[in-house]
């Protein structure tokens, strides 16, 4: 990990509390904000000194004052607050997007390393995480191969999904009016409405909105186990999503609608709301994916170079 990724993951943090705050005084204690942040004192200060020097904040003799609420443009970008692991997964699921990757392929732990800017220790431990979901499977030479995902495989983690989602979205209408994951869903809300108006251009941006999204509702239930269910979500699903291109503008369109109103259901704290509107959006989901695995034969015999199965 950078050694300035957990200041920048605290004031992104930050940045969400005060997005919550009325302008003005604001009398948060260093400690306070260390125990809010889950970070050291000294981590409170630097992202104090930051607030200030970007006209966030101000002090007024022993006084600390919001004098306006964060923009976009405030943040540091995710890509610069994520932990090693979570590089590592992205940049895997970016490679896999973007070479054609097909059941059968071989995965070369050292070429990503390489491409990834990451140990290859850290690239076998991911692998090694997403073997015990037979996407991707161990060779007897030790190499990796990529084995892809079956309709059945697909069904059954849908269920899971569905199971964890709805007890997510319930646990998050649950959370207190100021605690940072609210300010952090209109954010996200924001986003929504800004890439629907720019969708002709930015449709693919899509698969990163939406794994953002879910990530932050499991976030509310604080469980390791679905924390690391997301990862196995994001891949399969955004993954096969790729596969068919005849209508993924107008599939992100509709999604993006779908999770506006999951977004406003949660901002009513209607328990029967959220769950229509989950409901709602995972079965699309679920349609799109088992969709696209049975365009999967036809795609493999189009893929250039699926014959040999060799990917570096």
């Amino acid at each position: 990990m950078k050694a300035n990724t957990v200041y920048k993951r605290a004031y992104n943090d930050c940045l969400a509390l005060l997005a919550a705050r009325p302008l003005g005084e604001w009398p948060a204690s260093e400690a306070e904000l260390s125990e809010r942040l889950q970070v050291s004192r000294t981590t409170v200060r630097a992202v104090l000194a930051t607030l200030i020097e970007r006209t966030i904040v101000k002090k007024d003799g022993p006084r600390r004052l919001l004098c306006r609420h964060p923009g976009e443009d405030d943040y540091f970008p995710d890509t610069q607050t994520e932990t090693v692991a979570r590089l590592v997964e992205r940049k895997f699921m970016q490679w896999v997007l973007r070479g054609d990757c097909r059941p059968g392929q071989t995965v070369n732990t050292s070429e990503l390393a390489r491409q990834f800017g990451a140990s290859t220790t850290a690239v076998r431990e991911f692998l090694t995480r997403f073997s015990r979901f037979g996407l991707i499977k161990r060779r007897e030479n030790s190499g990796w191969i990529f084995a892809g995902v079956t309709a059945e495989f697909a069904s059954e983690i849908y269920e899971v999904r569905e199971i964890f989602e709805l007890r997510s979205a319930r646990s998050f209408i649950e959370l207190p009016d100021h605690a940072p994951a609210w300010a952090q869903l209109d954010a996200l809300e924001r986003e929504h409405h800004r890439l629907l108006r720019e969708l002709d251009e930015r449709y693919s941006d899509f698969s990163g909105l939406d794994e953002r999204l879910h990530r932050l509702i499991h976030d509310a239930l604080s469980n390791r186990f679905i924390r690391e269910f997301d990862d196995v979500i994001s891949f399969i699903f955004h993954y096969h999503y790729q596969w068919d291109k005849s209508d993924e503008k107008e599939r992100n369109r509709v999604a993006l609608s779908e999770h506006l109103k999951y977004i406003a259901a949660l901002r009513s704290r209607d328990p029967q709301l959220v769950e229509s509107a989950c409901r709602a959006h995972l079965h699309t989901a679920r349609a799109t994916l088992l969709r696209s695995i049975d365009l999967a034969p036809h795609r493999e015999m189009q893929a250039p170079g699926a014959a040999n199965g060799a990917m570096a």
